[in-house]
């Protein structure tokens, strides 16, 4: 975990890597601002968080907490099981751009507020 909700339980988990976890965090301000318990788990390599025991994964990633928002520059496909039902995926569906990152993320919906923005649809599916 990089960040739990400054009070109490997560009501909203976003998970994030590398470069996108700066958007990640900037959201989890925002959220906190709003009331909304937020957890922010970075999850560099998926393989490494599906080697630790049950426990360890629930702890990160409660059942319970079924808002989520994942953020990857990349494709979707492998984070949809961490989505769940009611989550929702920031991601990059398509190839062939070319730009400096900050164009690109912009252009691709990776801003904050993008990522505040799916965490409140998220949310309001649960």
């Amino acid at each position: 975990m990089l960040a739990d909700p400054s009070s109490g339980t997560p009501q909203l988990v976003i998970i994030a890597t590398g470069s996108e976890l700066q958007m990640a965090v900037e959201a989890r301000s925002v959220l906190e601002a709003e009331g909304v318990p937020t957890r922010v788990v970075s999850m560099p390599c998926i393989e490494w968080f599906d080697a630790q025991d049950d426990a360890y994964r629930e702890s990160v990633l409660p059942a319970a907490v079924r808002a989520r928002v994942i953020v990857e520059a990349g494709i979707a496909q492998p984070w949809y099981r961490f989505a769940q039902d009611a989550g929702e995926i920031v991601s990059i569906e398509r190839f062939g751009a070319s730009a400096d990152y900050q164009t690109l993320f912009r252009e691709f919906g990776f801003t904050s507020e993008n990522v505040v923005d799916a965490a409140r649809r998220s949310l309001a599916r649960i």
